[in-house]
C-alpha cells in the first residue's frame, strides 16, 4: 500500500498515535481553543509535508464536521460546537434538554445544518444522555441564536446506548431525508432485531416523521446488521456508502441499499451468507481501520480511520485501497470543498498520543494526493 504522505512532521512537533478499534471517554471540555495565527501560518508552509495546512488547532476531541460558505462549524464529544471563521475560532455553548453522557464514546457526535440554515439558524444534532431509565442516544434541532445553540424539538429519542458502539453520524441524503447511523450498544443481537434501533441506518423526514417509501412499514430503519456504522456519504449517481468497525478487526465499506441486512453478528467482513450483504471493501482479518466519517469525489471515497491513523482512499472502479495521510494520529472525519480534503484529528480522545495543540482541522489540496 502506498502512503503519499508519511513521516514525522518535525516543524509541527506531530506524534503518531496509539490507538484501539473502541474509543474512551472523552476528556473534560478544554476552553483553551485557539486559530492558526499568521506566524502558525508561516510554520505550515514550510512544514516538510506539501500543501498540508493546519486551519484550527486546540479541538477538545471533535467528532463531526459541517461547512457553509468559508465557515466551519464542529462538534465536540464534550460538548461544544466550534466555530471557525477566516481563521478565527469561537467555541459556542450548546445548550441541551439532558446533560451529554462522558460514557466510552459517547457525547455531542452527529451534526449536519438545514438545507435553508443560512435563513433559518438550524441544524440536527445526535448526542447520548443518561436518565434513571439508563443510558439513550437521540436525535433533535439546534436553534442558533446570540452564539448559543439550544435544543428546540426532539425528532428521535431513546436509541440504544450501551458501555460501547454508539453510531452517531448524520447527514442529509440527495433525497432531501435525514439519515443517522447507530449502534448495536454492546449488544449485537439487536442489529438482528427489526423492533429496535440499535444496529441500523435509519431515514426519516426532516421533522422526524418516517417516510412512507421506507423499507420496512412505520419504521425508521432503512438498513439493518450493523455493529457500529460511523459515516455515511453519497456518489454523483445517488449511491449511498457507509463505513463500519468490525470486531477488532474486518472492518467494512458498503453499498447501502433499502431494506438490507449487513449480517452483523452473523458474518463479517468477508463472510458471505445467502440473504446478508457482504462488504464493498473490508480490512479482513489481519488489518483494522476503526472508520468513522466519509466522504465522496471523483469515482473514490475518502474514509477517516481511528485506529488505523489515516485518510484512506478507496477507488470505485478499480476497487484498490491505499492511505492518502498517515502519521496525523487519529482521523475522526473528512469533508471536500472546492477541490480540497478537509480532516480532523481526534488525538485527544483517550486512544491517541496527543501533543500541547491537539486536536485540528487540516487542509490539503485533492491535486497533492495524485
Amino acid at each position: 500500500m502506498k502512503k503519499i504522505i508519511s513521516g514525522y512532521l518535525f516543524g509541527l512537533l506531530f506524534l503518531i498515535g496509539c490507538s484501539a478499534n473502541d474509543e474512551q471517554p472523552a476528556p473534560t471540555n478544554n476552553e483553551n481553543t485557539s486559530n492558526q495565527g499568521e506566524d502558525a501560518q508561516e510554520e505550515t508552509l514550510t512544514a516538510p509535508i506539501e500543501g498540508l495546512e493546519v486551519i484550527a488547532e486546540n479541538l477538545d476531541v471533535p467528532w463531526s464536521m459541517e461547512m457553509v460558505e468559508d465557515t466551519f462549524y464542529i462538534t465536540e464529544r464534550t460538548g461544544s460546537i466550534v466555530r471557525i471563521d477566516d481563521g478565527e475560532a469561537e467555541r459556542q455553548e450548546v445548550d441541551l434538554e439532558h446533560e451529554v453522557s462522558t460514557a466510552s464514546e459517547a457525547g455531542l457526535l452527529g451534526f449536519v445544518l438545514a438545507p435553508d440554515f443560512s435563513e433559518s439558524n438550524q441544524a440536527y444534532a445526535y448526542y447520548t444522555y443518561e436518565n434513571d431509565g439508563g443510558q439513550f442516544n437521540r436525535i433533535v434541532t439546534l436553534q442558533l441564536e446570540d452564539d448559543v445553540w439550544r435544543e428546540d424539538n426532539l425528532l428521535l429519542d431513546q436509541i440504544p446506548s450501551g458501555a460501547y458502539h454508539h453510531g452517531g453520524r448524520l447527514q442529509i441524503g440527495p433525497d432531501e431525508m435525514l439519515y443517522a447511523t447507530t449502534g448495536d450498544a454492546s449488544d449485537p443481537e439487536l442489529a438482528q432485531d427489526e423492533n429496535s434501533l440499535g444496529g441500523n441506518i435509519l431515514r426519516m423526514d426532516l421533522d422526524g416523521s418516517i417516510p412512507d417509501d421506507n423499507p420496512i412499514s412505520d419504521s425508521y430503519i432503512y438498513s439493518f446488521g450493523h455493529r457500529n456504522p460511523q459515516g455515511i456519504t453519497w456518489s454523483a449517481d445517488g449511491t449511498m456508502y457507509a463505513s463500519e468497525h468490525g470486531d477488532n478487526a474486518n472492518d467494512e465499506v458498503n453499498v447501502i441499499e433499502a431494506g438490507e441486512n449487513y449480517g452483523w453478528p452473523i458474518i463479517e467482513g468477508e463472510e458471505e451468507q445467502e440473504g446478508l450483504v457482504s462488504p464493498l471493501f473490508t480490512s479482513g482479518n489481519e488489518e483494522t481501520w476503526a472508520p468513522s466519517g466519509m466522504a465522496y469525489d471523483d469515482e473514490t471515497l475518502y474514509v477517516a480511520a481511528l485506529r488505523g491513523e489515516a485518510v484512506l482512499e478507496f477507488d470505485l472502479e478499480t476497487e484498490d485501497y491505499r492511505e492518502v495521510i498517515s502519521d496525523l494520529g487519529r482521523i475522526r472525519d473528512v469533508r471536500i470543498e472546492d477541490n480540497y480534503l478537509y480532516f480532523v484529528s481526534n488525538n485527544e480522545d483517550g486512544r491517541g498520543m496527543p501533543e500541547n495543540s491537539d486536536d485540528r482541522l487540516y487542509r490539503i489540496a485533492l491535486s497533492e494526493l495524485e
